[in-house]
């Protein structure tokens, strides 16, 4: 009995598990929740929107112009299992998922992406940030920059207003309710950045923090997510 449950102590211990199913596990996930992940391969090139047909890379929307927006690279869909994962790792502060999240996408695309000269994450309003403890946009950009060498930038970019949360708000709502809510401070001395975040809905944040950011003389933005609502 003491001898099974010193192997268990430094099993878990020393041991890397599956943050999912908790088996033993040498990569973010095991095999077994790797395959169960559902990749967003058919997608618009601006928004990353799910896309029925293979033969096009822009949705209706991006297609009449009027995205921000150049590219995204968001290589998941918003589903189980990683809607639970990036759930624990965002309202559960388990900030180790960061790192997992972060290995997710680097795995699935950086050798398919133009890399910037800055990342910027999607910047939460100081109330959030004190009620949550962190910024769980920053955490990824914090990953993601290190492992490919960009800096990143959360200064630069502030949310001005504590909105009403997003989840739960329409497309229509979402674009008004975040309307105005980013302010852009002087300096940002580049032309190609990315944005980052956790999880893209709609678009309607990183949308208005691209027009923003725009309006500074950018000329490329792209985002880099983890997951995309279908």
């Amino acid at each position: 009995m003491v001898y099974n449950c010193i192997n268990y102590i430094l099993d878990r211990a020393f041991k890397p598990h599956c943050p999912l199913c908790d088996s033993p596990s040498s990569d973010a996930l095991c095999p077994a929740c790797f395959n169960d992940l559902l990749w967003n391969h058919t997608s618009c090139r601006q928004c990353a929107l799910p896309l029925t047909d293979p033969g096009s890379d822009l949705c209706g929307h991006c297609l009449q112009g009027r995205s921000p927006i150049s590219r995204s690279h968001i290589p998941l869909l918003y589903a189980e299992p990683i809607d639970r994962l990036i759930g624990q790792f965002k309202f559960a502060a388990n900030l180790a998922l960061g790192k997992t999240l972060g290995q997710l996408w680097l795995a699935h695309q950086r050798h398919s992406i133009e890399c910037p000269e800055l990342l910027i994450p999607v910047p939460l309003h100081p109330n959030r940030i004190k009620h949550r403890g962190f910024n769980q946009a920053l955490e990824l950009a914090s990953v993601i920059g290190r492992e490919l060498a960009i800096p990143v930038d959360h200064k630069h970019c502030r949310r001005l207003c504590d909105n009403t949360p997003q989840a739960g708000l329409n497309k229509l709502q979402r674009r008004s309710n975040i309307r105005g809510a980013f302010e852009i401070k002087n300096g940002l001395n580049v032309s190609h950045i990315a944005l980052v975040d956790d999880v893209v809905t709609t678009g309607s944040t990183v949308n208005e923090l691209a027009r923003q950011l725009k309006k500074t003389g950018i000329q490329r933005i792209d985002v880099w997510a983890i997951a995309r609502t279908p």
